[in-house]
């Protein structure tokens, strides 16, 4: 049993802290990080097929309560609103930069950011994250924080502190919504809502590279 925890701590560290910190260092070898990558979410798929009394429906469960749908409504609500102040005090010039540079773009990435990005990391982060690592962190409290922080530490890659602080806290908040609701679609939701506010507000630039260099040419 204790070989097991070295073993998934060993692991834990290689997936969720070298690799993004190699391609945080090295990115003139990762030209196509995607092409890195692919295999990774591939395995981690296999693995979910793999994994006893999993079934791959689990991941369409949205059986929440109207009561949990109005708190996270309502700090998607509150969030929203501490975004665009933000943005509006301390970067003006970038307010509302993607809808209103390249209006066809950011409706794209208004509909295929949650169905492409946002559910494959939610399903990494959370679906799998939580089957595999739960006997490694043993409680609750110590799983979540795991979870958010490699999954904000997972951002190391887009070279800003904003986007991994960013990402810290949103991952330990969908970490606690997902353990106590076990709905990857409905944190899967919340976080599209939550990226999509973020690119249409004037943060995107900080969870693209590239996004300036697309909106000229798209």
């Amino acid at each position: 049993m204790q070989m097991k925890r070295i073993y998934l701590g060993f692991e834990f560290i290689l997936l969720f802290f070298a690799i993004p910190l190699f391609l945080y260092l090295f990115p003139e070898i990762v030209f196509r990080p995607i092409a890195f990558l692919l295999p990774l979410v591939l395995l981690i798929f296999f693995y979910l097929y793999r994994a006893p009394g999993f079934k791959f429906m689990e991941l369409l469960k949205l059986n929440i309560d109207r009561k949990i749908w109005f708190k996270n409504l309502l700090t998607i609500v509150i969030t929203g609103i501490l975004m665009l102040l933000s943005v509006w005090y301390f970067d003006p010039a970038n307010l509302f930069n993607l809808p209103r540079m390249n209006l066809r773009l950011w409706f794209m990435l208004c509909i295929f950011y949650p169905l492409f990005s946002a559910s494959i990391q939610e399903i990494i982060f959370k679906t799998f994250f939580f089957r595999r690592y739960r006997e490694l962190f043993r409680s609750k409290t110590t799983l979540i924080i795991g979870s958010g922080i490699s999954f904000g530490f997972m951002h190391i890659v887009y070279y800003s502190w904003i986007s991994m602080s960013l990402s810290f806290f949103m991952g330990i908040y969908l970490a606690m919504v997902y353990e106590k609701t076990g709905s990857v679609l409905f944190i899967t939701i919340l976080h599209g809502i939550f990226g999509i506010m973020a690119f249409s507000f004037g943060l995107g630039q900080y969870f693209w590279l590239d996004m300036f260099e697309y909106i000229n040419k798209f």
